[in-house]
């Protein structure tokens, strides 16, 4: 048992001087914590990802292969640059909208039962359509939010 403990804290120093000699590297070299764990820096990362490949050197089934990925990239920058976005009042409107047609109903039930009739005095019932009204447009309006 005390063998065991011993080479258990062999083993702490061990990670504790491994962990400060890469705190030393990192500051030294200027480099991330992330970089030091994965072994490589982002920058050799990006090298390789935006290098053009060597089609001659390939087989017919890699050079499909990078076909496919070719194609799929150009797909999928098309469709993002297709894509219509609502104007920024889109969604506070909607929102306000909903709200608006909840505080409406809310307003009518709670004044109906102190016998008064709010919010227009003179519609009666008709404030729960007009309530639902607002509320429905809201709902309607995020069926065409992208």
């Amino acid at each position: 048992m005390a063998e065991h403990q011993l080479h258990d804290d062999e083993d702490e120093a061990v990670d504790e001087a491994t962990k400060t000699e890469t705190e030393s590297k990192t500051a030294d070299t200027g480099e991330d914590a992330e970089d030091e764990e994965y072994g490589l820096s982002m920058d050799k990362v990006e090298a390789v990802l935006n290098q053009s490949v060597d089609k001659k050197h390939m087989t017919p089934q890699m050079r499909r292969i990078v076909q496919r990925q070719e194609e799929n990239t150009r797909r999928v920058e098309d469709t993002i640059k297709n894509t219509k976005a609502n104007p920024r009042w889109f969604v506070p409107l909607f929102v306000t909208l909903m709200v608006v047609g909840l505080i409406w109903i809310v307003v009518y039930y709670i004044a109906s039962t102190r016998g008064n009739v709010f919010p227009i005095p003179g519609i009666g019932n008709w404030n729960l359509a007009v309530g639902f009204g607002i509320l429905l447009i809201g709902f309607l309006m995020t069926m065409w939010w992208h």
